[in-house]
C-alpha cells in the first residue's frame, strides 16, 4: 500500500506564523496516527505567502506561473488536505480565497479536508463553520466534522487548558482525520473507468425510472383540487 499524500495549505502572512505552526502540528498529529496504523504519509506544505504575487498575476492574466501551477497540482493531487487560514474581517483571508478560486471545478471532489483557522480572539471561532466549510462544500470536498480554531491566547501561558486545551484538540482532529483518510479514497472530477461507467449506468436507469414516474405524476396534475375548495373543507 503506497504512502498517502498529505498536503497542508497555510495562508499565514508573517514569518514565523501561528497559522503555519497550526498547519504543521495538525499534519504531524495526522502522520503519527497514520503511522500507528501502519500507514505512511508524505507531508508537504504549500505556503501561500510565497505565492502571493503569482496568485495575483494569475487572477489578472489567467495564466499561472510554473511555481503556482506546481502548487495547484500538489493540492489537487493530494489524498488529504489540511487548510489553515488567519481570520481577517471575520472571514478567511483574501490570499486564501484567491488561491482556492484558481482550483479547477470538481478538482477536490471527494478529497478529505481538515479545516482550521487562527485569530486574535475566540470570538472568531465560528469562521470555520460560516466561511470555510461552505467554501469546501461548494468545491465538493469531504470536510471533517471536527475543525480546529486557535486564538492568540491558546498559544500562551494563559491558554485555556480545559480538556487539554489546543494540544488535545489538535490530537483529536489529527486522529479523526487519519481514520478518515484510511477509509475514504478521493474521487477526482473527470475520473473514468469501469466503476465510473457502472455508476453512470445505474444513474441512467434510476433517471429513466424517475422520468417515467414523473410523467405519470404530471398527468395527474389535471385533477388538482383548486385551493379555494381546499380552504372550504377546512372551514
Amino acid at each position: 500500500m503506497g504512502a498517502l499524500k498529505l498536503v497542508a495549505v497555510s495562508a499565514g502572512l508573517s514569518k514565523p506564523s501561528s497559522t503555519r505552526l497550526l498547519a504543521d502540528r495538525l499534519a504531524e498529529a495526522t502522520a503519527r496516527e497514520l503511522a500507528a496504523a501502519d500507514r505512511k504519509a508524505e507531508v508537504e506544505v504549500v505556503e501561500l505567502r510565497e505565492l502571493a504575487v503569482d496568485i495575483a498575476n494569475n487572477l489578472v492574466t489567467g495564466f499561472p506561473s510554473a511555481t503556482l501551477s506546481a502548487a495547484l497540482d500538489r493540492v489537487t493531487g493530494a489524498d488529504g488536505l489540511i487548510v489553515v487560514t488567519p481570520v481577517f474581517a471575520a472571514s478567511y483571508s483574501g490570499l486564501f480565497k484567491s488561491f482556492f478560486d484558481l482550483v479547477e471545478p470538481d478538482a477536490l471532489a471527494g478529497t478529505p479536508v481538515l479545516l482550521a483557522a487562527t485569530g486574535g480572539t475566540a470570538r472568531h471561532s465560528l469562521v470555520v463553520e460560516h466561511a470555510l466549510r461552505p467554501l469546501f462544500t461548494y468545491l465538493h470536498a469531504l470536510t471533517l466534522p471536527t475543525a480546529v480554531f486557535a486564538a492568540t491566547d491558546d498559544w500562551g501561558a494563559g491558554a485555556d487548558t480545559y480538556a487539554g486545551g489546543l494540544p488535545a484538540r489538535i490530537e483529536r482532529a489529527g486522529g479523526e482525520f487519519a481514520r478518515l483518510l484510511g477509509t475514504v479514497a478521493p474521487v477526482r472530477g473527470g475520473d473514468t473507468g469501469a466503476d465510473g461507467a457502472d455508476g453512470a449506468g445505474e444513474r441512467g436507469e434510476l433517471g429513466g425510472a424517475g422520468e417515467r414516474g414523473g410523467a405519470g405524476e404530471l398527468d395527474d396534475l389535471d385533477d388538482v383540487v383548486p385551493f379555494e375548495r381546499l380552504l372550504g373543507k377546512l372551514t
